[in-house]
């Protein structure tokens, strides 16, 4: 029997930059950027895709990015940048993603050119999917405007696109060329979006950084202050945090973990459930809740670590109690996300719960009984009303 194999390996590499107002004439980082990444001697192109509540909230942002590249013409802007609507509905709506696809047909974007956008994460998670799979793969860069996309998935290696009303059912694996993290951006936000990120930051705190989350825990009234300082450090110190992991052994998540999707099961059906009235954020922190309480009922930690961790998500104002998220039966709705996550997963169901604050542990089944009970006692905590 005649038998060939082979073996090979791919090196990704990427920065991640922290700074204010990109496109400022006087801002050389990204002209800097793309004339020191240039792969081919011939004229490249940059196609930008920008977040329509990015743009209403910026109504310069479009002529500042025309002035940018007509001083600094080292890659020829395609004037036409394409709007979409932020949110969910940026990858629920296939006409989104085909008007990306549509605009590299016919404006000659090529493997060599880029495509940005500009705006929340599912806007850049909807474009970096269009551009992993046009041409097998074109040049993305990520300009996150958003706490939650600037911490976490503007600075990660997915892109993904939701189909058969599941979350990120299409997607690929590939890492962006560059992230800008714009500070200016965020003074934009409401304070919803504002808080709504800092649930990711109390996640990824919780499994990787204890000295982090107490950090967090401590500075509840800057953050809710909107002091730029307290969410810069916030931002910059996640996105650390998440890179790291990111260099480590299974980056795309070729086996059935993933280790910073604490909280996620759940917040991923919520979000359905919901009807995306739910803000991911919303949603990650109700399921950091019911995640840490069942990891204290199933003795893994202290009632008062359990306590600390909602006190402080309920400090940043988060609810941590919802109707959905209660268990009454096998027919109980949330339930229904377990199975998804599962089978999002491509194998075993694994969650990752709490060994102690800073020490995540993956187990590969959830106890439904004490579920319920997780969920009863959340709904139990005094001031919590769970007919939202």
């Amino acid at each position: 029997m005649k038998h060939l194999s082979q073996s090979f390996s791919i090196k990704f590499e990427y920065q991640v930059y922290f700074t204010a107002d990109i496109f400022n004439k006087t801002n050389t980082l990204l002209n800097h950027f793309l004339t020191n990444s240039a792969t081919s001697s011939s004229k490249r192109k940059i196609l930008f895709v920008a977040d329509k509540g990015v743009t209403d909230a910026n109504p310069k942002l479009i002529r500042d990015i025309q002035e940018y590249f007509s001083l600094h013409s080292q890659v020829q802007l395609i004037q036409d940048i394409l709007i979409v609507p932020g949110g969910e509905i940026a990858k629920n709506d296939l006409a989104y993603f085909n008007q990306v696809l549509e605009a590299v047909n016919k404006y000659g974007i090529d493997r060599h050119s880029y495509i940005a956008a500009i705006g929340g994460g599912a806007v850049l998670d909807m474009v970096g999917y269009a551009a992993a799979v046009a041409h097998r793969g074109i040049k993305h860069i990520r300009i996150p405007t958003t706490v939650l996309s600037q911490n976490d998935s503007g600075i990660g290696v997915k892109n993904g696109f939701n189909f058969f009303s599941k979350k990120n059912f299409l997607g690929t694996f590939v890492p962006p060329v560059a992230v800008f993290n714009d500070e200016l951006f965020l003074k934009t936000l409401t304070d919803r979006d504002w808080r709504s990120g800092i649930s990711e930051a109390v996640k990824v705190a919780l499994l990787k950084d204890a000295e982090f989350f107490n950090w967090i825990e401590n500075n509840t009234t800057a953050l809710n202050e909107r002091n730029a300082d307290a969410m810069n450090y916030l931002i910059w110190k996640c996105a650390q945090l998440h890179m790291e992991h990111i260099a480590g052994a299974d980056p795309f998540e070729s086996g059935s973990s993933r280790p910073l999707d604490f909280g996620h099961w759940s917040a991923h059906k919520l979000e359905y459930l919901t009807n995306f009235e739910m803000r991911h954020g919303e949603a990650v922190a109700l399921g950091i809740a019911l995640d840490t309480v069942y990891s204290n009922l199933s003795g893994r930690i202290s009632s008062e670590e359990s306590d600390r961790v909602i006190q402080t998500l309920q400090n940043i104002g988060f609810e941590v109690s919802h109707d959905l998220l209660q268990v009454d039966g096998d027919n109980s709705p949330i339930l229904a996300g377990l199975e998804e996550f599962r089978e999002h997963l491509g194998g075993q169901l694994t969650i990752m719960l709490l060994n102690g604050i800073g020490h995540g542990e993956e187990v590969h089944e959830i106890d439904i009984e004490i579920l319920k009970q997780a969920g009863k006692k959340l709904c139990d905590t005094k001031s919590l009303n769970c007919n939202n």
